[in-house]
């Protein structure tokens, strides 16, 4: 659990209640489902326009990532290269093929079983960049997807806010509902919005992050797979990986 993306959601969202309720605000007074139907439809229906299905549907699962991120340790992955290294010298480079069974994680187990099918260490760095270049660039469209919202929920809002103000245009004969209803309308810009720097915005920013630190784990991956494939000295591999702990 990313303890950090909590706590953004509680102080952020929080703040603003808590100063509505400072201001003498009622939290009746800037809730309103049909302002929230307006901008949260508006903006899924404009994102949904713009993209195609398998980014959409991949932003989704990648939302998870915002509170629970893949898990990524440095140390911990060196310490398996190591170990790898340790039985391809001892035992030779196809026992690594019953190893990557052990492996959950696709990108790893492929690599282990290129390496146990004897690919040479340039074609192994060619193909394995090759699946993380695409992989990379996939969940970054995927990200793009919440930046999308973040850019259309503003608008959205206004257009929910003068939605509103035409209603009250049309009920001019009654003077005293022209503050509450005035007020109502505006609640739309305010989820707009408080949406797209809140939420929005934020999500695709931390799904960057997130794919950025994996890449980078990726990498060092890369380079230690490398190393075992030209049978290198674990000492040799240990401190050329040094860097990616740091």
């Amino acid at each position: 659990m990313d303890i950090l993306s909590v706590l953004g959601l509680i102080v952020g969202f929080g703040a603003i209640l808590v100063g509505q309720h400072l201001e003498g605000g009622h939290l009746d007074t800037i809730l309103n489902a049909v302002a929230m139907l307006i901008v949260l439809g508006g903006t899924l229906g404009a994102v949904m326009l713009q993209t195609p299905m398998n980014t959409f549907l991949r932003a989704l699962r990648r939302t998870s990532w915002v509170f629970m991120p893949p898990k990524m340790s440095a140390s911990e992955q060196l310490e398996k290269i190591l170990a790898w290294n340790q039985v391809a010298r001892r035992e030779g480079l196809v026992r690594l093929e019953s190893m990557a069974m052990d492996e959950t994680d696709l990108f790893t187990q492929k690599g282990l079983q290129l390496i146990a099918d004897g690919a040479e260490p340039e074609m192994l760095r060619e193909v394995l960049e090759s699946d993380l270049d695409l992989e990379e660039e996939d969940d970054i469209q995927a990200a793009k997807v919440y930046e999308a919202m973040g850019g259309y929920s503003p608008t959205i809002g206004i257009i929910g806010a003068v939605m509103g103000l035409i209603h009250v245009m049309g009920n001019l004969a009654d003077p005293s509902s022209l503050g509450s209803g005035i007020a109502v309308a505006f609640v739309a810009t305010i989820y707009g919005v408080g949406l797209a720097n809140l939420l929005f915005l934020p999500i695709g920013n931390k799904l960057k992050a997130v794919v950025a630190s994996r890449t980078r784990l990726r990498m060092m991956l890369i380079e230690g797979l490398i190393g075992v494939a030209d049978g290198e000295n674990p000492r040799n591999i240990e401190s050329r990986l040094q860097a990616y702990l740091n």
